[in-house]
């Protein structure tokens, strides 16, 4: 309760900076929770997806399990190269001619990119949070400060009483700050790392498919 009365009766300067760490830190474990459920899902079905196309002969019946793994960016790359196959075949009599490869391979980069782009969004802002929210803490620790020396003149004394309730604002902004910015370092890094290794995947994945796509179609 004495933190809360400290807040309350705190400086409006700070009692803003307080307010835009909070809104800093509960939308970056709204983030968190989001992409940690989003990237273990995606990861789970690529996983299943690929057991599925290694096992299979036949693109046709891979096509039609790859729409079973919606948030696969595998299976998505597999649909649009696969969509690409059987325009570029149809139009040429069943055979994959040179200029048809390198349509399918800039379909699946297109493919690709924007798999990429799906995984990392909302990133920037973690790592935003993660970057400015110490200086935003930093910012209200000085302002705290600040309170406390002006207190001390209109007192016209530096005891405790006086300077106690600026400096545990400040105090209050600094930890705040940090409670912000350090889930949201870490989890950066973390969702990094894992985005990391599935555009290692997909790029792993696309060459596997011009190369099945080469020895079945090619001339």
């Amino acid at each position: 309760m004495n933190v809360l009365n400290l807040i309350v009766e705190g400086s409006l300067v700070v009692q803003l900076v307080l307010l835009i760490l909070i809104f800093f830190s509960v939308f970056s474990w709204a983030v968190i929770f989001f992409k940690r459920k989003t990237l273990k899902s995606a990861a789970f079905q690529s996983q299943k997806f690929l057991k599925v196309f290694r096992r299979s002969s036949d693109l046709s019946d891979v096509n039609k399990a790859s729409k079973i793994y919606k948030t696969s960016p595998i299976a998505a790359l597999f649909q649009a190269g696969y969509k690409e196959l059987a325009h570029t075949t149809k139009s040429n009599q069943g055979v994959l001619t040179p200029d048809g490869l390198e349509s399918i391979n800039r379909t699946l980069a297109r493919a690709s990119n924007q798999e990429i782009s799906k995984m990392e969004s909302m990133m920037s802002f973690l790592a935003t949070a993660g970057s400015v929210t110490p200086f935003i803490g930093l910012f209200g620790t000085v302002w705290g400060i600040m309170d406390a020396f002006l207190n001390i003149e209109v007192e016209r004394s530096a005891s405790l009483v006086t300077v106690a309730p600026g400096i545990a604002e400040a105090l209050i902004a600094t930890a705040l700050g940090l409670f912000a910015a350090i889930p949201a370092v870490i989890a950066y890094n973390y969702f990094l790392h894992r985005i990391k290794g599935m555009i290692t995947e997909i790029e792993d994945f696309s060459l596997e498919f011009l190369s099945i796509a080469e020895r079945l179609y090619g001339s």
